[in-house]
């Protein structure tokens, strides 16, 4: 069975529920970008300031979904394509600040750490419990998923290295989870990478002439 056989079948987004959702998700996510970011570098954590990336990069993903809803399939393919080159970059950024922890920071602050991760946890299952119903669709909607996804096993992952940092006196469990949250980034791009090529692919494919 091809790629893009189903694609009229798949949920595209465009439902009142579905936007009513991304919005909330949104405030939730860019909130708590803030709490995240300032509360890394108090505590001098990298997987607490990688978790504030992926709160802000779902931020932007969320908004980038809403504007594309209802527009033609390349459209909601070429933003996926955004979404999933967003991610690499981030994958990327997180890995190198990680290298550079390993070698030129001290042990972060653990308390701080766990303590932040219970709350970003809490925010990121409400966010899953709200998508929860929209986990499938097209790679637009599919890419919302992972998203939400990502960031509440980047949540338990910081929980566990604030246990495992207070429990070793060393900042190496921190550089650990943050390279495993770089990671994540990189193979949820390549899943979104691979839905919306086959999804451009299938828009191309039925484009009437001349368009």
């Amino acid at each position: 069975m091809s790629a893009g056989c189903c694609h009229n079948e798949e949920f595209d987004g465009t439902s009142r529920a579905f936007r009513r959702a991304l919005w909330i998700v949104i405030a939730i996510n860019a909130g708590m970008f803030a709490v995240e970011m300032l509360a890394g570098a108090a505590a001098r954590s990298q997987a607490l300031k990688a978790d504030a990336l992926d709160f802000i990069g779902d931020a932007a993903t969320y908004g980038l979904s809403l504007w594309v809803i209802g527009r033609p399939l390349i459209w909601r393919a070429n933003a996926a394509l955004v979404k999933a080159g967003s991610l690499f970059v981030m994958g990327g950024f997180v890995l190198a600040l990680a290298l550079y922890r390993a070698f030129f920071e001290t042990e972060p602050d653990a308390t701080v750490m766990g303590s932040i991760a219970i709350l970003a946890l809490a925010a990121n299952l409400a966010s899953v419990v709200i998508l929860m119903r929209w986990r499938e669709g097209d790679a637009n909607v599919r890419s919302v998923w992972l998203c939400s996804r990502n960031d509440a096993i980047g949540n338990v992952a910081v929980f566990g290295s604030a246990g495992l940092v207070a429990f070793t006196g060393t900042h190496w469990p921190d550089v650990i989870v943050a390279a495993g949250m770089a990671g994540l980034f990189v193979w949820s791009a390549m899943q979104i990478l691979s839905k919306a090529l086959a999804e451009r692919r299938h828009a191309t494919a039925h484009a009437a002439p001349g368009e």
